[in-house]
C-alpha cells in the first residue's frame, strides 16, 4: 500500500506525510480491507435470507418494486437520511426519498428507507443543556446508522445530512458497512440572508446591553431566515466541503441552494451513480476502500485551505479510524504548514459561502490545489477515479438535463477566494499547541496577527455562565486569558461555549488583551479571539489545566506553537488539581442516559469517540 501514494504530481512533503500515515496505519487498515473484502465476497446478502425475512423485508412495498424485490435481480438502495422538519438544514430532505425511489426505479432497481438517524442542532442548543449530548449524538449517528443497515438487504447506500455532528457520524456509519458503495446527497446552504459580520455586531451590543432581546431576536431572524444551512463557514458547510473533496458527493452538489431544479436534478444523479457502484455492475466502489489514507490527506488539505471548522480535528480522526486509518493531530499540523489559506468566508471573513460558491467555489479550491501539487489526483470518488472531474461545475441544458461545464479559472471575487499564487497566508488557518498545558488546537486565520501571541494572568471559570456573570458584573478588568475548563467530553460531553465569544470580543474591542483557554469546543465559528480549544488531557481526565490557579501567567502562542504556564515547576508539580462538582451536567434533557458514553469516551485528540480506535 505504501506505494499507492508516491506520485509526480504532489508535492514531496505531502507525499512524506502521507507515507507516514500508510506505514503507521498498515495493520489496522489490512484488518479493515480484509473485513470489508469478506463482507463483499458474501454477495448480495437478501437473496442469502429466509423467505420470512426477505417478506419482512418487503411487505409494504408496491407490486413492482416487490417483484422486483423477490426476484432479486436489481439493486436495492438503501437510504439513510437525518430528515426533520426543524431545522432549516434537514427539512429540505422531506422530499429526497421519492426523487431517489423515482431514480432507482428507472434505473431498474428500488430505493427504501433503510432508517433515520438523530439530527440535533448546536445553534438551538447553544448554552443550553442539550448542547451537553451534542458531541455524543455523532456517535448515535454511527450507531444509528449501523442499525439502519443491519436488516442486510441493501446493494448500496445514499446518506442524507449536512450539519455538524451528522455527517461525521454518517461517515463512521458507512464505513461500518464498508463493502457498500456510498453516495452523500447534500441539501445545500440557505441564500444570503442579514450579513454574518452585521449579525455578529448585533450579538456584541447585546452583550454590552446597548440593544434589547427584540433587536437581537430580529437579527438572528433575518441570518436564519428559510430552508438550508446555515451561511457562514462553520462545521456544516465545512462538511460538505470535505465530502466534495474526499469524493462523496458529486462534482459541484455542496453549495447549490435548496428546492432548485438543479439540486433535484443533482439529487437524481446521485441515486443514479449509487445504482451503478455496486457489486451487481461492473464499476464497484465500496466506501471502505474508496476512503483511504490519500482521500483523508486529501480532506485535511481542503480544511486548511479553506479556514475550515476545528471539529473536524476530532470528526476526521475519528471517521478515519472507522476505516483503520490512525491520524494524528501532528498530521493536521504539518499539512498546514504546507497549505495555502484561499479562502475569506466568515467568521474569516465577511463573506458567505453562497459568495464562496459564486466566486468560483470548490471548482476553483481543487483546481488550484491540483495544480499545486497539494491533492492527490488519483483517488477513487463517487464520480470515477481521479479529481479532475471535481474542478467541474454542474448546469442545467435548456432541456433540463445535467451538464459539467469548466469551472471558474479565476476567482470571481478575491476577497473571497484567491489562487494559490496569491494566498491570504502562506499556511492554514490551524495550529498545534503543546506545552506544559497539554495538547490543543488555535485556529487562526480569524485573528489579527498581533494577537497570535498572548501573555497573561489566569481567570479561571468552571462554565460559561460563570465567565459571563463575571463580565456582567464588570470584574473582567486588564489582559487575561480565560481558562475555562472542566467542559471536555468526560466532564460534560464537550459542549461548544460560543456564548463565551460576545463578551470576550468587546472587551477586545476595548483594547484589552485576552485569549480562551479550555478543554471544551468552540468549532467553525470560532472567530477574532484567539482561543486554544480541546485542551487534551482534559481536566476531568486528570489534566494539568485543572491545575492553573487564579493569577498564574499563562502564554498561548500560536507563533511558537506552544502553550505554556508560567510556574515555578516544584510548585507546579506539587499543586493538586482543583475539582469541579459536575453533578448538575450529569442530569436532565435525557444527559442521565449518556453516563456510559462519558465514561468510555477518548481523549479529544484521538477523536472523543467511544468506538475502539484504529
Amino acid at each position: 500500500m505504501a506505494g499507492t501514494v508516491q506520485s509526480s504530481s504532489v508535492k514531496p512533503r505531502l507525499g512524506e506525510i502521507t507515507e507516514r500515515i500508510v506505514r503507521r496505519s498498515h495493520d489496522s487498515r489490512s484488518r479493515y480491507l480484509d473485513r470489508i473484502a469478506a463482507a463483499a465476497e458474501k454477495g448480495p446478502s437478501r437473496q442469502k435470507l429466509g423467505c420470512a425475512n426477505q417478506a419482512h423485508g418487503f411487505a409494504a412495498c408496491g407490486p413492482g418494486d416487490k417483484a422486483m424485490l423477490r426476484e432479486g435481480a436489481g439493486v436495492n438502495l438503501g437510504i439513510v437520511t437525518a430528515y426533520n422538519d426543524m431545522l432549516s438544514a434537514h427539512q429540505p430532505y422531506e422530499r429526497y426519498p421519492d426523487l431517489i425511489r423515482a431514480a432507482a426505479r428507472a434505473a431498474g432497481g428500488v430505493a427504501q428507507v433503510a432508517g433515520g438517524v438523530p439530527a440535533m442542532c448546536d445553534g438551538v442548543t447553544q448554552g443550553e443543556a442539550g448542547m451537553e449530548l451534542s458531541l455524543f449524538s455523532r456517535d448515535v449517528i454511527a450507531l444509528s446508522t449501523a442499525v439502519a443497515l443491519s436488516h442486510q438487504t441493501f446493494d448500496s447506500s445514499v446518506y442524507l445530512g449536512i450539519c455538524d455532528k451528522i455527517v461525521p457520524g454518517l461517515v463512521i456509519g458507512a464505513l461500518s458497512f464498508g463493502h457498500l458503495p456510498a453516495v452523500f446527497i447534500p441539501a445545500g446552504p440557505m441564500t444570503s440572508g442579514l450579513s454574518n459580520d452585521d449579525k455578529a455586531k448585533i450579538r456584541q451590543l447585546f452583550a454590552e446591553g446597548k440593544v434589547g432581546r427584540d433587536a437581537l431576536l430580529e437579527a438572528e431572524s433575518q441570518a436564519y431566515h428559510g430552508p438550508g444551512t446555515c451561511t457562514f463557514y462553520g462545521t456544516a458547510n465545512t462538511n460538505q466541503m470535505m465530502m466534495e473533496i474526499m469524493g462523496l458527493h458529486l462534482p459541484g452538489a455542496s453549495f447549490v441552494n435548496p428546492n432548485t431544479p438543479l439540486r433535484d436534478a443533482l439529487t437524481t444523479a446521485a441515486a443514479e451513480r449509487a445504482m451503478a457502484m455496486t457489486a451487481l455492475g461492473n464499476d464497484y466502489r465500496p466506501v471502505g476502500r474508496m476512503l483511504d489514507e490519500r482521500a483523508f490527506v486529501n480532506g485535511i488539505v481542503g480544511l486548511h485551505a479553506t479556514g475550515g471548522s476545528t471539529n473536524h480535528t476530532m470528526h476526521v480522526v475519528a471517521m478515519a479510524a472507522a476505516a483503520g486509518i490512525v491520524l494524528t493531530w501532528d498530521d493536521f499540523s504539518e499539512l498546514a504548514d504546507i497549505t495555502p489559506l484561499l479562502c475569506r468566508v466568515y467568521p474569516n471573513g465577511k463573506a458567505d459561502v453562497n459568495h464562496f460558491h459564486a466566486a468560483g467555489g470548490m471548482a476553483f479550491v481543487i483546481r488550484e490545489l491540483l495544480s499545486d501539487g497539494l491533492l492527490h489526483r488519483d483517488v477513487e470518488t463517487v464520480w470515477g477515479s481521479g479529481l479532475d472531474a471535481y474542478t467541474l461545475e454542474p448546469k442545467l441544458t435548456s432541456e433540463g438535463t445535467l451538464d459539467w461545464r469548466d469551472g471558474a479559472r479565476e476567482s470571481g471575487d478575491e476577497n473571497v477566494v484567491r489562487p494559490a499564487s496569491r494566498p491570504f497566508q502562506a499556511t492554514g488557518g490551524l495550529k498545534l499547541l503543546s506545552g506544559d498545558l497539554g495538547r490543543a488546537v488555535i485556529k487562526t486565520s480569524a485573528i489579527a496577527a498581533e494577537r497570535h501571541i498572548i501573555e497573561a494572568p489566569a481567570k479561571v471559570f468552571h462554565s460559561q455562565e460563570e465567565l459571563q456573570r463575571a463580565f456582567k458584573a464588570g470584574t473582567l478588568t486588564g489582559d487575561f486569558v480565560a481558562v475555562v475548563r472542566y467542559q471536555g467530553p468526560k466532564a460534560n460531553g464537550m459542549p461548544e461555549l460560543h456564548k463565551l465569544m460576545p463578551p470576550l470580543g468587546v472587551l477586545q474591542d476595548r483594547g484589552q488583551k485576552v485569549a480562551l483557554v479550555t478543554d471544551g469546543r468552540l468549532s467553525g465559528a470560532s472567530g477574532k479571539v484567539p482561543a486554544a480549544i480541546h485542551v487534551t488531557p482534559e481536566a476531568a481526565d486528570g489534566g494539568a489545566i485543572a491545575r492553573i490557579r487564579e493569577g498564574d501567567i499563562v502564554r498561548v502562542d500560536a507563533v511558537a506553537g506552544t502553550l505554556t504556564v508560567k510556574v515555578d515547576p516544584a510548585e507546579w508539580a506539587a499543586r493538586e488539581p482543583a475539582t469541579a462538582d459536575l453533578a448538575p451536567s450529569h442530569w436532565g434533557v435525557g444527559r442521565e442516559l449518556f453516563g456510559s458514553f462519558r465514561a468510555a469516551v477518548g481523549t479529544a485528540d484521538t477523536g472523543a469517540t467511544i468506538f475502539a480506535v484504529a
